[in-house]
């Protein structure tokens, strides 16, 4: 696994934590920056499969379809 989704990892699991320590989902959101709907992604994510459901895998590729005239 490279650095990138490693760093992503952490800021995502590091908002959970931050929001079981403070009991408040409102406030960690709110310190992190993120949106409570990111939160519950991001916690209906790890439930569904860990961890490593956190990485952004399925990411699309732009689509890059020329066509002539």
């Amino acid at each position: 696994m490279s650095s990138v989704p490693q760093s992503v990892i952490k800021h995502k699991v590091g908002l959970l934590n931050l929001a079981t320590e403070l009991g408040n989902v409102s406030r960690a959101c709110k310190v992190m920056g993120f949106s409570r709907d990111t939160f519950y992604r991001y916690q209906s994510a790890v439930e569904a499969g860990g961890v490593d459901a956190l990485i952004d895998a399925n990411r699309k590729k732009p689509n890059c379809v020329f066509r002539s005239t």
